[in-house]
């Protein structure tokens, strides 16, 4: 018997983001960096989008509306490449602990230059980078359509524990 093809897990997008914490230089470099990087790996060229400070925290100089940090959201193959990149970078482990109840799951990059086929630019300086990737199945259109829209059904959803399963049979991946 073949698998239901409804059941089948993919990846919906991968987020790449860079908090620098304070406009100016440092964020230009970060933004010049994470196009430069995801360029590498994928072949193609990506503007990243500028995020902005929601709270205010004066102790660090922070208010509301300040630029202070980068991201960049990628979809379809180019979005598994670099996830194979990115497992690459941290030896292909990943703690147990990055998963959420929904599939989803985040890890850390400390340095770009464990990215393989990344060079160390000294204009630019170190950068770590946080990866964000969302899974979902066939059919999860239903809770972002404009007509009739609704939630997917409970047992549609993916839990945990099938997030796992499919990092690890997809990427070879090591969950801790």
């Amino acid at each position: 018997m073949s698998e239901n093809p409804m059941r089948a897990i993919r990846i919906e997008k991968v987020v790449i983001n860079i908090g620098v914490g304070e406009p100016g230089e440092r964020l230009e470099k970060a933004e010049t960096m994470l196009t430069r990087i995801v360029k590498t790996i994928t072949g193609k060229e990506y503007k990243p989008v500028r995020t902005v400070a929601k709270k205010k925290i004066p102790k660090w100089g922070i208010r509301p509306g300040l630029q202070i940090g980068v991201k960049l959201t990628l979809r379809g193959q180019d979005a598994e490449k670099f996830l194979r990149a990115a497992f690459e970078a941290v030896e292909n482990k990943i703690s147990e602990r990055s998963f959420d109840q929904q599939g989803n799951f985040s890890f850390g990059i400390h340095e770009y230059i464990d990215l393989p086929g990344i060079k160390y630019d000294p204009r630019i300086g170190i950068f770590g980078m946080d990866v964000c990737v969302s899974l979902e199945r066939p059919g999860y259109r239903v809770k972002r359509r404009k007509v009739r829209r609704a939630k997917v059904g409970k047992t549609h959803l993916i839990t945990k524990d099938e997030a796992i399963a499919f990092v690890k049979d997809k990427f070879g991946v090591e969950v801790i």
